[in-house]
């Protein structure tokens, strides 16, 4: 993908621009489902998918991020999308997301999952909806965050 560019911000996929540690910053110490994952893990993480970057051009600082993880042909999982506070209300989540959406179905993709828990409507504005059939999923949750995740105590 090409970087994009819009109201003083700057999207690219450069996995070389990535700030880890702002990212990990943002992942272990501000968001609830990746809380305490150390940098090592965040860092073979960002290896290991596509990262996408949101940057502010006055100053070149990253204020965004999300990664999707892909087989490339048939399916993604977007994650770890995180909008630095001081740059929230701008429209930078929906402007990712779906720069996101747009970016992986130029590439073929056409099922694309993520999972939150408090930020439906943001991205019900993109087109997700509820997991359809979600009684065919099953899983191994070993996380440590994963009570925090589901919000079960």
């Amino acid at each position: 993908m090409e970087d994009l560019v819009r109201d003083g911000y700057a999207l690219t996929t450069d996995p070389k621009r990535v700030d880890f540690t702002r990212v990990h910053r943002w992942l272990a110490e501000e968001s609830y489902w990746a809380a305490g994952r150390s940098h090592d893990l965040v860092a073979r993480s960002i290896d290991g998918s596509l990262p996408y970057s949101v940057f502010n051009s006055a100053d070149g600082e990253q204020v965004a991020f999300a990664r999707a993880v892909t087989d490339g042909a048939t399916f993604a999982w977007i994650c770890d999308v995180f909008v630095d506070q001081d740059h929230r209300g701008h429209g930078l989540g929906k402007w990712l997301i779906d720069s996101i959406l747009a970016d992986l179905s130029d590439r073929g993709i056409q099922r694309f999952l993520l999972a939150t828990k408090d930020a439906h409507e943001v991205y019900r504005r993109s087109g997700f909806v509820e997991l359809a059939g979600a009684n065919r999923f099953m899983e191994i949750d070993r996380r440590p965050t994963r009570n925090a995740i589901l919000d079960t105590h």
